[in-house]
């Protein structure tokens, strides 16, 4: 799309704000309504979609996208009223008489930005958070998933109309047109990188931002964990979505006296859960692209690969890998993996999985396994990290009743649910002062009477 046409919907989108509709919690309320029927009724649609880009099963589409979108939306018809309210707070003294309230209000005209990997999850969920506020929407999905992207376009198209709710499909040169123009705040999800290129070009506008990164997130097992639960777990998150997950275990570090044990637990669970033929499944998806697979297997040191490891260059898949005696010296330790590898490192005490942690980046996740209460407690505690789980993995993100987001190098702000609905408004801060009555010590010329009661007052 054209530079100028870009404009033209963002111009169209301020005077539609401008009118006020967006205000109007009925009007809200509708929107979500109308675009969450919309969704159910093109649910086939949408898998197929996925399945297109990503190669999910029906089953995994609807688990881990389509309905964690619906939910969400449900979740916000049922809580706006309530999340719209003023919230009335206390008024100092020295201000009688008046009421202190706070408001939520709509920041305007937003960008959504969103990744290829949860293609459809991750455009619609902070879609139903901005609408939910009261916001005019631009999404801009990713160009690797354009299946996914052509459904939403029409998804969206059918709903509302382009000056409330447009899609701007394309690549980088549509991202670069988008980031020139000034937004009233812009939500990103997607690479370090590209977070940081967005922040940047937000600064100059001094647009706010949510930015929903990743990074090397370490799964702990500790030697009270119950390794068989354990590996079960982790072989679900780590290879779902063929391990395109931003927040999947990126890597173990397993206590060394349990690190045999949980290995033979792995290689067990990835046979009951995938079987024979993992890479003719028809439920077992595919790297995004040949980019992203030739990078993975980049990654795979042969020597050190104790199950799986073969790939089809033809279909893009790769087995679930486990690679161990790991170090933080290897190729696959230097970057966020992205895909179905599970390397496993070592370690000997809890302060010493303390540190390992924090030295490095702080992580999007952070999980572990221990049926020792103290030994999660200290970690949870001791550790920088967005969010994560006690003996699971990745279902932190799949509830709107708390926040989901990153901390430092994995991304700023949070969203879903409440959150969400924060996350896209302004909280205006209004005092409404009384007018039957006005104190006279603030007022010139200053008396030392007025004085004594602003020492009272004040302390």
């Amino acid at each position: 799309m054209k530079k100028e046409d870009i404009s033209l919907i963002v111009k169209k989108q301020r005077e539609f704000f401008a009118g006020g509709k967006t205000l109007d919690i009925k009007f809200r309320k509708e929107a979500l309504l109308k675009l969450k029927n919309a969704i159910a009724s093109k649910e086939g649609k949408i898998g197929n979609a996925i399945k297109s880009d990503l190669g999910k099963s029906a089953f995994e589409s609807y688990m881990c996208e389509i309905g964690l979108a619906l939910d969400e939306a449900s979740y916000m018809i049922r809580h706006l009223k309530k999340f719209s309210r003023e919230k009335r707070v206390r008024t100092p003294l020295p201000q009688f008489a008046s009421r202190s309230f706070t408001k939520p209000s709509p920041y305007g005209n937003v960008l959504i930005m969103s990744p290829w990997n949860y293609p459809f999850l991750l455009t619609i969920t902070p879609l139903i958070d901005a609408l939910a506020a009261g916001n005019t929407a631009v999404i801009k999905p990713s160009a690797y998933s354009p299946a996914t992207s052509k459904v939403i376009e029409e998804i969206i198209s059918e709903a509302f109309p382009p000056e409330y709710v447009s899609v701007i499909t394309g690549g980088r040169e549509e991202n670069s047109h988008l980031l020139d123009e000034k937004f009233d705040f812009i939500f990103f999800t997607g690479s370090k990188g590209v977070g940081s290129e967005v922040l940047s070009r937000a600064a100059k506008h001094l647009t706010p931002a949510v930015l929903e990164l990743g990074g090397k997130s370490p799964c702990i097992i500790d030697k009270s964990a119950n390794i068989r639960l354990a590996a079960k777990r982790v072989v679900f998150g780590k290879y779902l979505n063929c391990g395109q997950t931003c927040v999947a275990p990126d890597y173990i570090l397993c206590e060394k006296s349990v690190k045999d044990e949980f290995i033979r637990c792995v290689k067990s669970e990835i046979d009951a859960q995938y079987g024979n033929g993992v890479l003719d499944s028809d439920t077992y998806g595919k790297i995004v692209n040949r980019k992203h697979f030739d990078r993975i297997l980049s990654l795979i040191d042969k020597n050190k690969v104790v199950h799986g490891g073969k790939s089809d260059c033809d279909t893009l898949k790769i087995e679930p890998t486990v690679m161990d005696n790991v170090t933080f010296d290897d190729a696959v330790m230097k970057e966020e993996i992205f895909g179905p590898i599970m390397p496993i490192l070592t370690y000997d005490s809890t302060d010493e999985v303390i540190n390992i942690v924090n030295r490095g980046e702080k992580p999007l996740a952070l999980y572990v396994f221990a049926s020792d209460k103290k030994v999660s407690k200290k970690i949870i505690s001791a550790c920088a990290f967005g969010g994560g789980c006690i003996n699971d993995v990745v279902i932190h993100l799949a509830t709107p009743h708390m926040g989901f987001g990153g901390v430092g190098e994995s991304g700023m702000g949070a969203y879903h649910g409440k959150v969400g609905f924060e996350a896209f408004s302004h909280r205006k801060s209004i005092v409404d002062k009384k007018t039957f009555i006005d104190l006279p010590m603030r007022y010139q010329p200053y008396k030392k009477i007025n004085e004594k009661l602003l020492h009272m007052f004040l302390k």
